[in-house]
């Protein structure tokens, strides 16, 4: 058996579910990118403190400081040239940590500044994927990406991205999600859109119990029939725990769920669960008091996944890292993760079939030893 670490967790296959494209640029990219358009807005302007910048302010503690990092990268993305570039070093970066499938997702509304048409930003994301595809293959390291396009949650163009993700389907578009505040706009405001997606028969994610709780993962389910939660992790405040449990415990055979909680388990709901960047959004206070491993345990369908790698300064790897230390995860637990995820993914079940038996499962038998 390998040993678990860094390394040979970049070894491993790994599927992601939920990762944001204008969370992910490289800093140096940033850079290269504001002086080339013009923007002045950048807080530092050498790699190192521009990383550490967006570290530091994401760690506020708050879903809405956390998000206002994002206008510096959304800012320096408003060409087709930019949009593809940012688009194949995601697809390089995340080959290089070994993903095998990602679904990457970004709300077109936000990159229209200078004139691009909600037709050309997707096209031009999509050209960055297949490019950055093509590179990954040839250096040996091949890689499926699809994406998701987001509406934001406080604005009013969820059907108009709804009918994007339909009309973009079959070229590599593979679902539609809402993001952005949740307290103040909940998701039933957009149900036209989830309407419009069923109608069309279409997956969707929606962004619920990241930072308002219960309520957002109940509509998300009851009222706009979600696919998957992206991140969903308040669903733990449905769970009742005897006194003094231990959170790295093996077994959570004394617990009660209530009728959230059910449903999510009961009909196998994807939780799109981001450790590092849940910590930071004030989600949960730490690392240690993640629920990840009480919802894994009792068999809910959790995923692994990074959210935001420039805010976040993970990767894939980096969110197993941490996990194994806290919760004593092996291979065997990271290979039922990776089998969650690509079993929620929105691509045909033949596709899903292929890349566990071909890809995951071998891969991480290799590993297993």
């Amino acid at each position: 058996m390998r040993t678990l670490d860094l390394a040979n967790i970049s070894l491993a296959p790994k599927v992601l579910l939920h990762d944001h494209l204008d969370g992910g640029l490289r800093p140096a990219t940033v850079l290269e990118l504001a002086e080339q358009s013009g923007y002045e807005g950048l807080p530092a302007h050498d790699v190192d403190s521009l990383a550490r910048w967006f570290r530091e302010a994401a760690d506020s503690g708050s879903l809405e400081r956390y998000l206002e990092t994002f206008a510096h990268t959304v800012g320096v993305m408003q060409t087709v040239d930019a949009l593809e570039r940012v688009a194949r070093e995601c697809v390089a970066d995340l080959a290089a940590d070994g993903v095998v499938y990602a679904e990457i997702r970004y709300a077109p509304e936000q990159h229209l500044q200078q004139g691009l048409t909600l037709a050309e930003v997707v096209e031009a994301v999509l050209r960055g994927f297949a490019d950055g595809e093509a590179e990954a293959a040839a250096a040996g390291k091949p890689i499926t990406v699809r994406c998701l396009v987001t509406a934001m949650r406080h604005a009013a163009r969820s059907r108009e991205i709804a009918e994007l993700a339909v009309r973009y389907r079959r070229r590599g578009v593979v679902g539609f999600d809402i993001a952005g505040a949740e307290a103040g706009h909940p998701p039933t405001r957009h149900l036209d859109a989830f309407e419009y997606m069923r109608a069309n028969n279409a997956p969707f994610t929606i962004h619920a119990g990241e930072a308002f709780g219960l309520p957002s993962i109940h509509e998300a389910i009851g009222f706009c029939g979600t696919d998957r939660l992206g991140h969903g992790v308040r669903v733990i405040d449905d769970i009742e725990l005897p006194d003094g449990t231990d959170l790295a415990a093996d077994s959570f055979a004394g617990a009660t769920l209530g009728d959230i909680a059910n449903i999510v388990r009961d009909k196998r709901i994807p939780l799109e669960l981001c450790p590092s960047s849940n910590v930071q959004t004030g989600a949960v206070a730490s690392i240690a008091e993640h629920p990840f491993n009480i919802l894994a345990r009792l068999r809910f369908r959790v995923t692994v996944n990074t959210d935001n790698r420039l805010m976040s300064d993970t990767t894939m790897s980096n969110e197993f890292l941490q996990l194994s230390r806290q919760f004593g995860y092996g291979w065997a637990d990271f290979e039922r993760f990776t089998v969650n995820a690509m079993k929620s993914a929105f691509i045909h079940f033949d596709e899903r079939l292929a890349f566990i038996d071909d890809v995951i499962k071998p891969g991480y038998a290799v590993l297993i030893g």
